[in-house]
């Protein structure tokens, strides 16, 4: 079968396969070929050309069909005939979320091979050595003079493919969505992409690459920011959970704070009981506008778990000598 190339067989999936099959199978194999995983290997690009030629047809429900209609048209007897033969094929129609299937005559035996086939499928401009008898197909156009029985080169130009803005996924530590900066990422067609990120992104936030779509489209970006085990954002300030020591919270003392621009010293006030909130001002998350919220530093007071004997003996010391009674005052 002369150029033809079964897509199937190339994606390794059946004629029967879904579309989240196809999508599942092109990813695997677009990252075991992609030429970022294979420098200098020309096989394996060009194995990758064609994994991404059989998505791009059988992703689209109206090229699929139109594929295996023109695979079953060439798999009949006498194919190559220059007579002209109608074959029906089917074009998948979609309305308000509601599809239908349409037949369409189509000419498939204008098709001289299988890549002149595609070019036309997929919206390329090809050339084409087409023998025209008789009636001058309006198929093709030529400004040259046409006489029957001549062999002329016609071109074919497909109109320009429409542009579709497409959206994908980022994930980042809360670190990198606060800095921003340059950030290399793969998407799922096995493209790799050096980006600009901003400063200060958000939950949800959308950045937008222009031209990184399909066919000039725009690709956007949709950040997903990872929990972090320290810092927890509430709008534009930051709430943490700071322990301290007893001796700290009763003397008070300055100790150093985790902040997102680094370690920052702070003077916890003398008697600062567990569960109240101390405020970094400035220190927060930054805003739409620029600003930073607050940090917010919630004490908690923690004791040790495994005392030495000598810390030992001066708490029984402590003990000895302190009047203090937390619950002297309870409401009961």
């Amino acid at each position: 079968m002369q150029n033809f190339r079964n897509y199937y067989e190339i994606l390794g999936i059946t004629p029967e396969a879904s579309s989240e099959e196809i999508k599942k199978a092109y990813r695997r194999l677009a990252r075991k070929y992609h030429p970022d995983m294979n420098p200098g290997d020309k096989a394996a690009e060009n194995r990758f050309k064609d994994i991404g030629e059989a998505y791009e047809v059988l992703s689209d429900p109206n090229k699929r069909g139109q594929y295996d209609d023109f695979s079953r048209f060439w798999n009949k007897k006498g194919f190559k005939r220059k007579t002209a033969k109608a074959v029906s094929f089917r074009n998948s129609i979609y309305n308000n979320g509601n599809s239908r299937n349409v037949a369409k005559e189509e000419d498939f035996s204008q098709f001289g091979d299988f890549n002149n086939f595609v070019e036309q499928l997929l919206g390329r401009r090809a050339a084409r050595s087409t023998t025209v008898s008789g009636r001058y197909s309006n198929r093709f156009s030529s400004s040259e003079t046409f006489r029957p029985g001549n062999t002329k080169t016609t071109y074919t130009v497909s109109p320009r493919p429409n542009r579709k803005d497409i959206e994908a996924r980022l994930t980042l530590p809360l670190e990198k969505a606060y800095e921003g900066g340059r950030e290399r990422i793969r998407l799922e067609d096995g493209r790799s992409l050096e980006v600009e990120l901003p400063a200060g992104m958000i939950e949800g936030q959308r950045v937008r690459l222009k031209g990184q779509g399909i066919a000039g489209g725009d690709l956007f970006l949709k950040i997903t920011v990872e929990p972090h085990p320290f810092f927890n954002l509430e709008e534009s300030d930051i709430v943490c959970q700071l322990p301290i020591t007893p001796a700290e919270a009763v003397l008070g003392e300055p100790i150093e704070v985790p902040t997102l621009d680094g370690t920052v010293k702070m003077n916890i006030p003398a008697g600062v009981r567990s569960g109240q909130r101390l405020r970094l001002a400035g220190k927060g998350y930054l805003t739409a506008t620029g600003k930073r919220g607050d940090q917010l530093l919630e004490i908690q007071i923690t004791v040790p778990q495994n005392p030495s004997p000598q810390v030992k003996e001066l708490y029984k010391k402590l003990q000895e000598i302190e009047a203090f009674n937390p619950r002297l005052d309870l409401p009961v």
